[in-house]
């Protein structure tokens, strides 16, 4: 399945009442259009600036492993109502051993795209090649900065030696395995320029996936300018230069406009249906405050909450009601 054609094409209507008419006839039909986020344990092997893990008192706070019965509820409640499951969302999955066996629970219960996003210096020969065989249909590979200095400095405990050698192997995978390669770069004043750099060092590595998106605050960080304005002058030549490469070599870039990153509101209704779309899990938490870790499913939830109805409402509820739900950036996908 290629599901960026698929998002390309949904972000294309520009009816945010027919997306979300769409969105309910799926959900009461019983077909899949949840995403799945999935973090089966809460650490990190690295204290990245822009992300929480930075921060030693979060840090604390963030506790908790999946056992393999959790992963078993977690798949039989949401995996056949998902249209991905991406293992890892705001933590490290490669600290997480039975990751294999996440993928295998995702492709048994059929789920078109399974990713895992990592920072890529736990992984090894073996780990990639057992991932790739469980039935992986992606990696999404995190980085902040592309020449050594930037990368380290932001990727704090990171090795940009290990970084490349690891992005060489996944890349060298794909002569033998089907799979896609993403990489995902959060932009601050200080990494923006760094990206002119991107095709000089990594040029030779079989990219599929771009995504450029500008620092959101998260929670407490190291690093927490998230002034946007600062950006301004300079954002759409970088982004722009590096836009055009990535499409004359056949990369789907998913980049935020100016305009969308200054007013997120002035859209077309996508983030709107990201918010309906999105399921998180983690051993903390699973998709909503009232939701039963041991009994409750996808389905059993949605009918005892009236999940149907509340996105049928949904569709005739005023432009300024609908703005309120309007929490995710969208992305121009080209």
């Amino acid at each position: 399945m290629d599901i960026y054609r698929y998002m390309k094409k949904f972000n294309q209507i520009d009816n945010v009442r027919l997306k979300l008419l769409a969105l309910w006839a799926m959900h009461v039909t019983g077909r899949r259009y949840i995403g799945v986020f999935f973090d089966p344990v809460l650490a990190c092997n690295l204290r990245c600036k822009m992300c929480y893990f930075s921060d030693e008192k979060k840090r604390k706070e963030l506790k908790g492993i999946m056992t393999a019965q959790q992963v078993k509820h977690v798949s039989e409640a949401f995996f056949s109502r998902a249209v991905k499951v991406q293992i890892g969302c705001g933590a490290e999955p490669t600290l997480y051993k039975a990751v294999p066996d996440i993928i295998k629970e995702a492709k048994k219960q059929k789920v078109p795209y399974v990713s895992i996003t990592t920072n890529a210096n736990l992984l090894t020969e073996e780990l990639v090649k057992s991932y790739l065989e469980a039935g992986l249909d992606e990696f999404t590979i995190s980085m902040h900065g592309v020449t050594k200095d930037i990368y380290e400095y932001f990727m704090t405990n990171a090795d940009y030696d290990t970084f490349c050698r690891v992005l060489n192997l996944i890349s060298e995978a794909k002569r033998k395995y089907n799979f896609k390669l993403r990489i995902n770069y959060t932009i601050n004043e200080k990494n923006l320029e760094d990206l002119n750099n991107l095709f000089n060092v990594f040029g030779d590595i079989n990219i599929d996936i771009l995504q450029l998106r500008p620092i959101e605050n998260i929670g407490d960080a190291e690093y927490n300018n998230y002034d946007r304005s600062a950006l301004v002058d300079r954002y759409d030549d970088v982004i722009d230069k590096v836009k055009q490469e990535a499409i004359s070599r056949n990369i789907t870039c998913l980049a935020p406009s100016m305009q969308q990153v200054m007013s997120p509101k002035q859209t077309k209704g996508s983030s709107i249906i990201s918010a309906l779309a999105y399921c998180y899990v983690s051993p903390e938490f699973y998709w909503k405050s009232d939701f039963n870790k041991e009994s409750d499913t996808f389905a059993t939830y949605s009918k005892r909450t009236g999940l149907a109805k509340q996105i049928f409402k949904m569709i005739f509820k005023s432009t300024e009601k609908l703005d309120e739900y309007s929490k995710h950036l969208n992305y121009e996908i080209n």
